[in-house]
């Protein structure tokens, strides 16, 4: 049961924007306490699984034990939780077993892996819609350190805001792509193996919605050209087809009837947004028209389209693998390898100094498949086991075919596997219990072969073996196996067994020892691979962060990252802000310049406005700029376009505004403004100027309500602040977006 103090009720936390007033503040409150009980179904859930340990359940190899199919597509957090603890939450909530089983999984991650999520929830800081992102972004980080550090600066982040649940996932995207990129971009490789399409049933009978999981640049260029399709159709009087039924009819078109649909050729438009810490190898993500994405992939792009080369990745040391007839190191060997690990000697001379410790190999290709790697005097071969990794895969997956051999553990094993289950159990079960604890031991180690001639004490009067044996030990042994082992006062009664039965279990007790020196072995191998991975990849993190990349993406700043890049990559990044649209790009690259700390625009300029402001109107400085050394301090600076004479904003101040606003101000909306129109005169035009201080991106829906909502009030301050108020009393503000 869930402790009195927890169920009891407490004043719920008010909103971001306040509490209104009427029954609009009644939806609020009972918002918060759907919240706080949310949280405290979880608690009780978590509660409920630790009584419900997975030990008590049957253990793999076991008759009508879990599946190993089922066994790995279980969550990570159940892994402790018996199965039938889902069957209790089917019957108790009134679920299906997938419901049941999702509940499960969501309590338990919430209460181990982010418990600061659950404490807003049940404050009511956060609902129950805004746990999506932190559980699909958020608990999937491996390092327990990083993923309390996200998860605190994501609610930091959302406190005292009006935040959505869309809008806390693409900040939780941000942050986990700057603070965990490296594990991030193997969750994004391993997401993409999933890729596919898959239809669900619609919410009107005869209808269903098809889906499809792509990468972010291929899902945007599609949704683009089919727009662009649909865009391209000739307009009649008689369609009356929204945007959105002619991008299906055009997608139905170009896949099922291509020869016949007419549709003439369109180019798809992708804006990307790139730092210069991002082109220059660093883990800060990037934007795919509005939609941020890994910096690799930002980088992947940029060289697909060729706007930037390929630049060779900085060259790591990497363990050289053993030579495949080193013989198997034994514990005492490896024992004084340890102890001799921390001593120099003639045979482990110390690397000289400004050398690195680790090995060094021969490049790629200078050595033969089979031959042996060239390795620095001053390190280990035996250091570094590569391939025992290998090995003990190996070794798992032989034994894992040994335990499952007889039978895999199938939920509803076929008859047949029952019946051959049974027949072989028996026959175990007929054993002596000394061979019974050694499933591994042969049938024929049991046979007779000699009189048993070990010195032992001698044997009291009252167990002395009869003349001859009896006919169960006669046929026990004519069928190749020892007799059921008797017990209680038929022990001492029954017959001793025959002396070669003796030697037989003394080799059994030694083949024992044998396997468990083995799995000794094994396990310091894998304790040896495990340290040798942690050093390659230390080694590996130390190279990248002493390479231009590295010092590139821990940089204070653009120029900073500038600084620490290498000649060719500053070519590379000067050629492209030379050029011009064409060959891949629809218009000029733009160069944004950002506050560093806030990440607002400041301005949209390109090189050639750069090369003009750099230099005065000096006719011969404006030949030889690079040669100019005038005081430069009272000419204007960038900044926002000058306002533009008449309603319609000019094409430099259009672009400043889209690339400032880039979405809906409307608080708590993340649709994109349109390509066309949408920006709104905070002051009605001709009052108020046609500027970047008195216009605002929306999109069309809320661009409506702007104008037409009774009673609701939008200000827009001149540093981009937009504030709208509810007839209610409800007023939340939002900001242009940070770079």
């Amino acid at each position: 049961m869930v402790d009195e103090e927890r169920a009891g009720v407490t004043e719920p936390v008010a909103p971001a924007a306040g509490w209104a007033t009427g029954p609009l503040a009644v939806v609020q409150a009972a918002d918060r306490q759907i919240a706080r009980q949310t949280a405290l179904r979880a608690r009780a859930i978590a509660e409920f699984a630790a009584t419900r340990p997975s030990s008590a359940d049957r253990q793999p190899g076991e008759p009508g034990a879990m599946s190993a199919d089922r066994r790995a597509s279980r969550a990570e957090v159940l892994s402790g939780v018996s199965e039938w603890a889902t069957q209790e939450l089917v019957l108790g909530l009134s679920r299906t077993s997938q419901a049941a089983e999702a509940l499960l999984t969501r309590s338990l991650t919430l209460v181990h892996r982010l418990p600061r999520t659950l404490d807003a929830l049940e404050a009511g800081l956060l609902h129950e819609g805004h746990l999506w992102p932190m559980l699909g972004t958020v608990a999937p980080i491996a390092d327990a350190k990083i993923r309390a550090e996200v998860e605190a600066e994501l609610l930091a982040w959302a406190a005292g805001r009006v935040t959505t649940p869309a809008q806390l996932g693409d900040k939780a995207r941000r942050v986990v792509l700057r603070r965990d990129a490296r594990d991030a971009a193997g969750r994004l490789t391993r997401a993409l193996r999933e890729r596919g399409i898959s239809v669900r049933p619609g919410t009107t009978d005869g209808t269903a919605v098809l889906s499809a999981l792509l990468s972010v640049p291929e899902a945007q260029a599609l949704l683009d050209a089919l727009g662009r399709y649909a865009d391209a159709l000739e307009t009649t009087p008689d369609d009356q087809r929204t945007r959105g039924q002619k991008m299906a009819d055009c997608l139905l078109d170009l896949v099922l009837r291509p020869g016949e649909n007419g549709l003439p050729p369109v180019q798809a438009q992708l804006a990307l947004v790139a730092g210069v810490r991002t082109l220059l190898g660093g883990d800060q993500p990037g934007e795919v028209n509005g939609q941020v994405v890994p910096a690799e992939m930002v980088r992947a792009l940029a060289r697909a389209f060729g706007l930037v080369p390929d630049v060779p990745a900085p060259e790591v040391a990497v363990p050289p693998e053993p030579s495949p007839a080193a013989p198997e190191p034994s514990p005492a060997a490896d024992a004084d390898t340890a102890a001799d690990a921390t001593t120099p000697s003639e045979s482990d001379p110390v690397p000289a100094a400004g050398t690195t410790g680790g090995p060094t190999v021969a490049p790629a290709g200078g050595n033969a498949p089979d031959a042996e790697p060239t390795v620095s005097p001053g390190a280990r071969a035996a250091d570094w086991y590569p391939s025992e990794e290998e090995q003990l895969a190996d070794w798992w997956a032989a034994t894992e075919a040994l335990v499952l051999q007889e039978w895999g553990g199938e939920e509803d094993p076929p008859p047949e596997v029952q019946v051959r289950f049974l027949a072989e159990s028996a026959r175990w079960n007929a054993m002596p219990a000394e061979i019974d604890l050694l499933p591994w031991v042969e049938p024929a180690w049991c046979a007779d072969d000699g009189p048993w001639t070990e010195p032992g004490p001698e044997p009291e009067p009252w167990l002395e073996p009869e003349p001859g044996p009896s006919p169960e030990l006669e046929d026990a042994h004519a069928g190749g196996r020892p007799p059921a082992p008797a017990s209680g006062r038929a022990l001492a009664d029954a017959p001793a067994p025959e002396p070669g039965s003796w030697a037989a279990a003394d080799r059994a007790i030694e083949a024992a020892g044998a396997v468990l020196l083995d799995l000794e072995r094994a396990v310091g191998k894998a304790r040896r691979a495990v340290d040798a991975a942690e050093v390659a990849d230390s080694t590996d993190e130390a190279a990248w962060r002493d390479s231009s990349a590295g010092r590139s993406s821990s940089a204070p700043d653009a120029l900073g990252a500038l600084g620490a890049a290498i000649d060719a990559q500053r070519r590379a990044l000067a050629e492209l802000l030379d050029r011009t649209g064409g060959g891949g790009l629809v218009d000029r690259p733009r160069i944004a310049l950002v506050d560093e700390l806030t990440g607002a625009l400041v301005a949209l300029t390109d090189a050639d406005e750069l090369r003009r402001r750099s230099r005065c109107g000096d006719s011969a400085c404006r030949r030889a700029g690079a040669s100019c050394t005038h005081d430069l301090s009272g000419l204007p600076g960038l900044g926002a376009p000058p306002p533009t004479d008449g309603y319609r904003p000019g094409a430099r101040l259009d672009r400043f505004l889209r690339a400032r606003d880039r979405r809906c101000r409307q608080p708590g909306c993340r649709r994109p403004v349109p390509r066309r129109g949408e920006l709104d005169h905070d002051r009605p035009w001709p009052e108020g100027e046609t500027s970047a201080a008195n216009l605002v991106g929306y999109c069309t829906p809320h661009h409506r309500g702007k104008h037409q909502a009774p009673g609701c009030q939008h200000h827009l301050a001149p540093d981009g602040t937009l504030t709208v108020t509810t007839p209610s009393g409800l007023a939340a503000s939002t900001t242009p977006p940070p770079y």
